[in-house]
Order: C-alpha cells, then sequence, then structure tokens
C-alpha cells in the first residue's frame, strides 16, 4: 500500500491526546479546522527551544493548537503573546493553554491583527519568535510589522504558504493568493532575512532576521 510522505510522519509520530483534544473542541464548535499540522506544531516546538526565544508574537489564535506548541518551547519566564480577531477563539484558545498549564504564560489581544501590531510598536515591544497564521490577505503586512519588531536572530514562520495549491496555480489569482505569493517572495529574496519554504503538508516558511 502507498503512502505520501505525509502519512508516514503522521504515523511516525501519533499526536498527543492534549492537541487531539483541542481539534476535536474545534470541530465540536464548527470553528474552521486549520490549525498547523502536527508535524510543524512539534516543529514550532524545537524552532523556539533551540532558538532560547523568550517572546513570542502569534498572529492567529484560533482554538489554541499552535499556541500550546509554541509554549511548549519557551524556558523560564518566556511568553506568548497572541493576536486574535474573535474574542470566542481567543477564550476557547485562553482555556485551553490553561489546561495544558501555560495560562499564566499567555497574553491575548483581540480585534484585527493589524491595529495590535501598531500598538505594539508604539508600547516599544520586541520579540524573539513569530509565528503567523492568520487572514492571508494581510500576509505581507504582517511580515513587514514582524521585521519591525523583531529582535536581531528572531525567527519568523509562516503557515498555508501553498494554500492547498493554489498559490502554485497560475490561473489561481485571487486576493489571498496573491498576497501569500508576494509573502513568500518577499522572504526568499528581502537581504535581512535567511530563509527557506518547507514542501511538506501545506507549506511552513521559516526566516530568520539578520
Amino acid at each position: 500500500m502507498h503512502i505520501t510522505p505525509d502519512d508516514y510522519v503522521n504515523q511516525l509520530y501519533p499526536e498527543d491526546g492534549q492537541l487531539e483534544h483541542v481539534k476535536k473542541v474545534i470541530r465540536e464548535r464548527g470553528m474552521p479546522e486549520v490549525s498547523v499540522a502536527p508535524a510543524y506544531g512539534r516543529l514550532l516546538t524545537l524552532l523556539v527551544q533551540t532558538s532560547g526565544a523568550k517572546e513570542i508574537l502569534e498572529i492567529g489564535a484560533l482554538g489554541g493548537y499552535s499556541g500550546i506548541c509554541l509554549c511548549r518551547g519557551l524556558e523560564g519566564d518566556g511568553r506568548l503573546t497572541s493576536l486574535e480577531l474573535k474574542e470566542e477563539y481567543a477564550n476557547l484558545a485562553k482555556s485551553h493553554l490553561e489546561m495544558a498549564g501555560y495560562g499564566d504564560r499567555a497574553e491575548y489581544r483581540i480585534g484585527p491583527a493589524a491595529a495590535s501590531l501598531e500598538q505594539l510598536k508604539q508600547e516599544g515591544r520586541r520579540f524573539d519568535f513569530f509565528f503567523i497564521d492568520a487572514d492571508k490577505e494581510n500576509y505581507p503586512l504582517y511580515l513587514d510589522y514582524a521585521i519591525e519588531l523583531a529582535n536581531a536572530g528572531a525567527i519568523i514562520a509562516g503557515d498555508n504558504c501553498f494554500l492547498r495549491g493554489r498559490t502554485l496555480n497560475r490561473e489561481k489569482n485571487g486576493p489571498s493568493v496573491q498576497a501569500v505569493r508576494r509573502f513568500n517572495e518577499i522572504i526568499a529574496r528581502d537581504e535581512r532575512l535567511t530563509s527557506t519554504l518547507l514542501p511538506a503538508y501545506d507549506g511552513l516558511i521559516i526566516a530568520r532576521v539578520q
């Protein structure tokens, strides 16, 4: 029986019960089932651990799946700031992080991410790690803010860079597709960044700010 590389990885690393519960609740509430792939969730944990990030900014909380993965990599007094448009989603994410033991490490800001990012800029906040997984049309804007708010050596990760194949299909040119293509191209070419795009699942781009 032929299986895909994605299937093989999923079989090799079974998802843990805590994260399965998050996905179950998301499904039961009729929320979009668009949490980061389990393999990339583990990668986020590893990247936070190996980079020694203390301040993480997450753009797009949904049900808290990626937030848990990010917090699992934190050490010491590290903390997560998460931006979420919908209060319902932010409350659910917060409850899941509390259940996972990270409630005291997470701060949620509700409303349009662009406004929250501008507020963080005005507050003089700086971050060591960014995870972008929100509305796709604003990916280039979120990237601009991430670079501006980054400490030297910060990591920027962005999910869904293939948009389930639409980014790769030149016949698809909707606003989200064009925005994600621009996001990918900027990261690939910006001399301030060292980056790569992982081709598994729905595409995860990773960059380090010089």
